[in-house]
């Protein structure tokens, strides 16, 4: 399983669920995507989401020798889905958690809704926050904040369309960024995917509720409905 981080971010928000998908048997690896926090090195300036993708496309081929399950949340479902679209043959399931951002929106609406997010969600995820924005520094999450919103205006729906994986769309209940409405439609996009809320949650719901979020995600890996 990887386990792909959104906008600015590290990996290390997903820790908790790593660790419950891991002591459930699973294989996981949490990456840091180039030119993001502990990985900012490895990109001279902020790369789009197409890049994004082809590099952790390099690095799944690299280190695993057939398809992996691919849990992403906010952005990181922007690179997991042209993952997925452009290298079907390295993804075997796709788990989308709060995807952003929602095609139509502007830069300062959804900047508004990640600012009215924020207070639903726990304090250990807002100091981890903003950490990694700090270590990746504001010049790079506004650049890559403009690829997204271009990636969202652009290719997103169209790599949705092209994703043959069946995919579980994961919405929190409370989360204001990712509207009911925009994840099933993500779900309804994909060949094969269907929709839940997981209650009590915000945008980072792997974030506050990983054995919940666990115990979806090992469902639906094992054919069951999520």
């Amino acid at each position: 399983m990887v386990l792909v981080h959104g906008l600015g971010l590290s990996g290390r928000y997903f820790v908790p669920l790593a660790r419950r998908l891991a002591a459930g048997g699973a294989t996981v690896l949490v990456p840091d995507l180039p030119g993001n926090a502990r990985s900012r090195a490895a990109a001279r300036r902020a790369p789009d989401v197409a890049q994004c993708a082809d590099a952790l496309a390099r690095l799944l081929q690299r280190l695993f020798p057939g398809p992996s399950v691919l849990v992403a949340n906010s952005v990181g479902c922007q690179v997991a889905a042209s993952l997925a679209a452009r290298h079907p043959h390295l993804v075997s399931r796709l788990v989308l958690v709060g995807p952003a951002l929602e095609p139509g929106a502007s830069g300062w609406r959804q900047f508004a809704r990640l600012v009215a997010d924020a207070p639903k969600e726990l304090l250990g995820l807002l100091g981890l926050a903003a950490f990694d924005y700090l270590v990746t520094g504001p010049l790079r999450c506004a650049a890559s904040f403009r690829h997204a919103l271009r990636d969202a205006a652009g290719s997103f729906e169209g790599n949705l369309t092209r994703v043959r994986a069946p995919t579980l769309v994961v919405r929190g209940a409370g989360d204001t960024i990712a509207s009911g409405t925009w994840t099933r439609r993500v779900a309804g996009l994909v060949a094969d995917g269907r929709a839940t809320d997981l209650p009590g949650t915000a945008h980072a719901a792997h974030y506050g509720a990983p054995d919940a979020m666990a115990a979806l995600i090992e469902k639906f890996t094992v054919g069951g409905v999520g």
